[in-house]
C-alpha cells in the first residue's frame, strides 16, 4: 500500500507540474478547448499506478525501500548442513551467517494506510453529502410551466444537436443554474428566475447548461471527485483540479460563443455579470455544474470572454500537437510505475520450452518456497512452485560465489594467492577469526573475506560485474558488503539455476582459470563418479532466520544437473534446511545418493 502512494504521489505530481508548464509555455498555442482537454490526461495518469502489474513492463527500484541493514549483531549458532539427527556427513559444510537489523516496515505501511484511510473516509464523506445534497434538490424540483421558456430550452438542444430528454425544472434550493446527473439529466434553475431575466439571458444559461452535457462534464465531475479522495495527500491534485474547473468553465463559455453571433458576445458576459449581481454567493457542489464561480473566476472568464476569438485551423493543429506530446510524456510514465509496482520483484522473463512443474510440497513441509532443476542433457526444467521460482529474493551468502569470480578477475586475488589476512577484528565465529583463502572462505561463508574483495572494487565496479552477468535485479544500491545481504540485490531461484549454467559453461567470457578457481572451492564431495557442489545462504533479519538457499549442480559422468532450493518462514528458514530439502529431493530422484 506504502509503495502503490508514494507511486501515485510521484506520478501525479510530475503530470500536474508538466501540464501547469506547457499550459503556461504554449498558451498562444492552444486553445479554451484543449486547454481543458490536457488535464484529461491528468486523469489518465492517476490511473496508472493502479494497473495491474501483470499488464506493465517488469522492473525494480525500490528494493530497499526504508531498511536499515547492518552485518554487525546477534550471530546465528553455528548449524550444520542438517540436524543433528539427520543421515548426512554434518563435516562437509557448515552454514554461517550474521543478523541484519531492519526497521519493521509493517508498523511504517499501517501508520500510512491508516492516515490514508482517514483522509480518504473524511473526503467520502464530504462527496456522499454533497451526494445527498443534490438528492434533496432533486426532490423539491417543479418543472417549468412556461411554454416561452420551454421552447428556448429545445431550441437550444437543436442547436446543439442535442436529442436526448433533459429534464428542466426550478428549486428554490438553488441559487444559480445547476446541471447533474448520470443516467438522468437535470438542469435546474432558481425559482422565479424568469422574472429578473431577460429571453436572451436564459438562453445564453441554457447553452451553457448544455454545452457542460454535451461536454461529458457530469460524469467527469464524478472522476475527478473519487480521484480527489485517492489522492487527497497531494496538495498538487487539489491546484490541478482547482484549475481544471477554471479551464473547463472557460472552454464551456468558448463553446456557447462559438454558437453565437458576434453581436451577441457582450450580452453573454452580462448574463453573467447579472446573476452575480442577483446571487453573489456561489452554490459548491462537486458534483454538478453550474454558471457562477468565485469573484476570481468570473473575473478570468469575462476577460475571456471580452477578448474571445474564434479558434483557426493553425491553432486547432497546434492545439492538437501539443496535447499529444503530454499525451506521449504520460506514457512514458508507465514504465516508472512497472518499476515502483508492488510485485515488482518478480522475475518475468523465464520461458522454457521443457519446463515440468511438480508437486513437491512433501518436501517442504510448513515452508514457503520452491525447487528448480534444470537436466542439462534433456535440456528441461523441473520447477516446484511457479509463482515462489520467480520470486527475487536475497542471495544472502550464494553471490558469494560471483563476488570471489569478480575479485578474480579484477586480480584482487589470484588462483594461486588468494589467502587474505585476518585482521584481528573479533568476528562472530571462531573459524573467521583466522587467515582465509578461497575455498575456506567460500565454504565457511566468511563474510569479511568478501566484504574486503567489494571495498577493493568498488560500488562501479561491482554494478558493471552484476550488469554484465544479468544477476537478478543488478540493485547494488544497499551498499558495499551489505547489497546481497537481505537489501537491495535480489534474485529468483529460477535465475540462480540460469546463472549457475552460465557460470559452469563460462558464457561470461571470463578467463577459465578464474571459473575453474570457484568451481572447485564450490566442490563438497566426490563419490562414485558422481560431484556435487554447492553453496548455502540464510538471511536472519532481527535475530531470525528467514530465508534460507542452497544452490549447485552435481556432475555425473554423462549429464550435469543445477538445482536452485529456496526457502522462506518467519523464524526457521536456514541454507541448513535448504540443504536437507535439497538433498532429499536429488536422492529420490536418483540424482545424488548421500
Amino acid at each position: 500500500m506504502l509503495i502503490t502512494l508514494i507511486t501515485g504521489f510521484v506520478i501525479s505530481s510530475v503530470t500536474v507540474v508538466f501540464i501547469l508548464l506547457i499550459k503556461k509555455l504554449f498558451k498562444k498555442q492552444l486553445s479554451a478547448k484543449w486547454q481543458y482537454n490536457l488535464w484529461y490526461l491528468l486523469l489518465v495518469a492517476l490511473v496508472i499506478p493502479f494497473i495491474p502489474a501483470h499488464f506493465l513492463p517488469a522492473g525494480n527500484l525500490f528494493s530497499a525501500f526504508t531498511e536499515s541493514q547492518s552485518l554487525e549483531g546477534i550471530p546465528n549458532s553455528t548449524k550444520n548442513v542438517v540436524s543433528e539427527t539427520g543421515g548426512t556427513n554434518t563435516n562437509w559444510m557448515q552454514d554461517f551467517s550474521v543478523t541484519v537489523t531492519q526497521t519493521n516496515t509493517d508498523l511504517l505501511n499501517g501508520i500510512a494506510t491508516g492516515i490514508w484511510i482517514t483522509g480518504a473516509f473524511v473526503l467520502t464523506m464530504l462527496s456522499i453529502r454533497a451526494w445527498l445534497n443534490l438528492r434533496e434538490i432533486k426532490k423539491s424540483i417543479s418543472q417549468v410551466e412556461n411554454k416561452n421558456i420551454i421552447d428556448i430550452f429545445k431550441r437550444s438542444k437543436q442547436q446543439l444537436n442535442i436529442s436526448k430528454n433533459i429534464v428542466l425544472s426550478v428549486s428554490n434550493k438553488v441559487r444559480s443554474p445547476l446541471t447533474f446527473g448520470l443516467r438522468k439529466t437535470f438542469v435546474v434553475l432558481p425559482v422565479n428566475f424568469e422574472e429578473w431575466l431577460s429571453n436572451g439571458d436564459i438562453k445564453h444559461i441554457f447553452l451553457h447548461e448544455l454545452n457542460h452535457y454535451k461536454s461529458k462534464d457530469i460524469p467527469i465531475n464524478y472522476l475527478m471527485v473519487l480521484f480527489q479522495i485517492i489522492y487527497w495527500f497531494n496538495p498538487l491534485i487539489w491546484i490541478a483540479f482547482k484549475n481544471m474547473r477554471m479551464d473547463r468553465e472557460i472552454a464551456c463559455d468558448h463553446a456557447v460563443l462559438t454558437s453565437l453571433d458576434n453581436q451577441n458576445y457582450k450580452e453573454y458576459g452580462n448574463t453573467i455579470i447579472h446573476f452575480i449581481d442577483k446571487s453573489p454567493r456561489p452554490q459548491h457542489n462537486k458534483l454538478a455544474n453550474q454558471l457562477n464561480g468565485s469573484k476570481k473566476q468570473i473575473k478570468k472568464r469575462i476577460i475571456e470572454i471580452a477578448s474571445f476569438q474564434a479558434d483557426t485551423k493553425l491553432q486547432h493543429a497546434k492545439s492538437i500537437g501539443v496535447f499529444v506530446l503530454v499525451g506521449l510524456f504520460v506514457a512514458s510514465q508507465i514504465p516508472l510505475a512497472s518499476v515502483m509496482a508492488n510485485d515488482n520483484n518478480h522475475y518475468t522473463s523465464f520461458k522454457h520450452e521443457q519446463t515440468n512443474y511438480e508437486d513437491l510440497s512433501a518436501y517442504f513441509q510448513n515452508y514457503d518456497g520452491s525447487f528448480v532443476l534444470y537436466d542439462m542433457q534433456e535440456d528441461a526444467y523441473h520447477i516446484y512452485n511457479k509463482d515462489q521460482s520467480t520470486l527475487r529474493v536475497s542471495p544472502d551468502s550464494t553471490y558469494k560465489i560471483y563476488s570471489a569470480l569478480f575479485g578474480l578477475e579484477e586480480n584482487i586475488i589470484t588462483p594461486e594467492q588468494n589467502t587474505v589476512e585476518w585482521d584481528g577484528t573479533e568476528q562472530p565465529y571462531d573459524q573467521w577469526n583466522e587467515d582465509q583463502n578461497l575455498e575456506t572462505a567460500l565454504s565457511r561463508s566468511v563474510n569479511w573475506y568478501f566484504k574486503q574483495i567489494d571495498q577493493e572494487m568498488g560500488l562501479d565496479s561491482i554494478q558493471s560485474y552484476v550488469n554484465q552477468i544479468h544477476y537478478g535485479n543488478q540493485d547494488v544500491s544497499g551498499g558495499l558488503g551489505k547489497y546481497w545481504l537481505e537489501s537491495s540485490l535480489k534474485i529468483s531461484p529460477i535465475e540462480q539455476v540460469e546463472r549457475l549454467q552460465s557460470f559452469y559453461n563460462n558464457s561470461f567470457e571470463f578467463q577459465e582459470k578464474h571459473i575453474q578457481a570457484v568451481k572447485n572451492a564450490l566442490k563438497i564431495e566426490e563419490k562414485d563418479g558422481i560431484a556435487l557442489y554447492g553453496k548455502t545462504g540464510t538471511g536472519n533479519v532481527n535475530g531470525k532466520d528467514i530465508n534460507g538457499w542452497f544452490i549447485g549442480f552435481v556432475e555425473t559422468e554423462t549429464n550435469t544437473y543445477f538445482f536452485a532450493t529456496n526457502i522462506q518462514d518467519e523464524d526457521n528458514a536456514s541454507g541448513s534446511m535448504a540443504t536437507e530439502i535439497t538433498l532429499a529431493i536429488l536422492n529420490d530422484k536418483q540424482i545424488y545418493d548421500e
